[in-house]
């Protein structure tokens, strides 16, 4: 085991590596211009291919055709990067590509800022391009999540044959912390339904249309039925002090690292708060998030967007009314606003 102290961006380029990610195509984007900047270091040192496409639609039409090949492959952006790769995450669920896509978000509508933000959470976990699809979407909160999420995110786009997502934020991209490296290497075994040139592929197609209607349905019902398929396998979350809370923080990312600082803090002043964090925004731990919401908890959502993450906990908790604490533009929530919060009142609204 190797220990290094690193940037989230570059933990999660030697997480590729090791996660034996053989090509990347990127075009850089503040914040995560450091993810495509160590690639092209570390990947042609590693023997791997990096290539700095154009713009971001050649870099995802890249990915895609290096799927194609077999390759394990990957690219990086941010909010308005990943926007303008809409048509190709579309076209690569359809043709059950798998690909592993790092999105640092920042602050947005529009060009916005560099500053973090959550607010790509619809654009990622909802699909981002046209069609009734899913992306595996993994929510790293510390460096060392972001070379172990990004490692083994290959191996399940393969398994899953789907686009896996990391969705960070500016944070855990330019945050830096000491992390433990694993020693071993994934490889990538040779794919039955890839192209790769020779007489043994000749016969795969590699597509998203059919000419007709009931192919066209019988094949959003295959990748339909994959998609439950992982919600029943691969569902990740992280409980603390939940047992015996009255008070229950759910948030994902850095934000889940604030509200750990206020939960540390109450339960220092002997209040019963506890978080539930969530590691994989797709599948979404909706059964979970049922029982806690059922067993008259005050559940709070900390987000930084309007919301976002808040309607699909609404929806898993059978649509309880539930709190939350929303900041915009890169600005952080903040500790004293959720001890405040979360002592307030009582769960009969009186207060303290």
């Amino acid at each position: 085991m190797d220990k290094r102290l690193l940037t989230g961006n570059e933990a999660a380029v030697l997480g590729a590596l090791m996660g034996g990610c053989t090509h990347f195509f990127g075009y850089p984007i503040t914040p995560a211009s450091e993810i495509a900047e160590h690639a092209a270091y570390y990947f042609n040192l590693s023997g791997r291919t990096f290539l700095q496409a154009e713009s971001e639609v050649s870099a995802i039409n890249m990915v895609y055709g290096a799927a194609s090949g077999g390759a394990k492959v990957m690219t990086a952006s941010s909010g308005p990067g990943i926007a303008l790769m809409g048509e190709a995450l579309s076209y690569l669920a359809g043709s059950q590509l798998p690909a592993v896509i790092i999105d640092m978000q920042r602050s947005g509508p529009g060009l916005g800022n560099i500053w973090p933000e959550q607010s790509d959470y619809n654009m990622v976990v909802k699909g981002g391009g046209h069609g009734s699809y899913s992306n595996i979407v993994l929510a790293p909160s510390s460096v060392q999540e972001m070379f172990d999420f990004t490692k083994i995110s290959f191996d399940l786009a393969q398994k899953y044959r789907v686009t896996v997502f990391i969705l960070a934020d500016g944070y855990i991209g330019q945050m830096m912390e000491s992390i433990t490296l694993s020693e071993d290497v994934i490889g990538n075994e040779r794919q039955s339904w890839a192209l790769y040139g020779d007489k043994e592929s000749k016969g795969n197609l590699i597509t998203s249309i059919f000419m007709s209607t009931e192919k066209q349905s019988d094949h959003n019902e295959k990748l339909q039925s994959i998609y439950r398929k992982i919600e029943s396998e691969i569902v990740d979350y992280e409980e603390i002090e939940t047992e015996d809370a009255d008070v229950v923080f759910i948030a994902y990312g850095i934000v889940s690292r604030i509200c750990h600082s206020a939960v540390t803090h109450l339960r220092e002043e002997g209040h019963k708060v506890g978080l539930f964090r969530l590691k994989t925004l797709f599948p979404f731990p909706k059964k979970r998030i049922k029982e806690l919401s059922e067993s008259n908890k005050r559940i709070i959502v900390v987000e930084m967007s309007n919301g976002q993450m808040r309607d699909d906990v609404i929806l898993a908790s059978g649509n309880l009314e539930i709190e939350s604490y929303l900041t915009y533009g890169g600005i952080m929530p903040k500790v004293e606003k959720l001890i405040e919060m979360a002592i307030g009142r009582n769960k009969d609204g009186s207060s303290n």
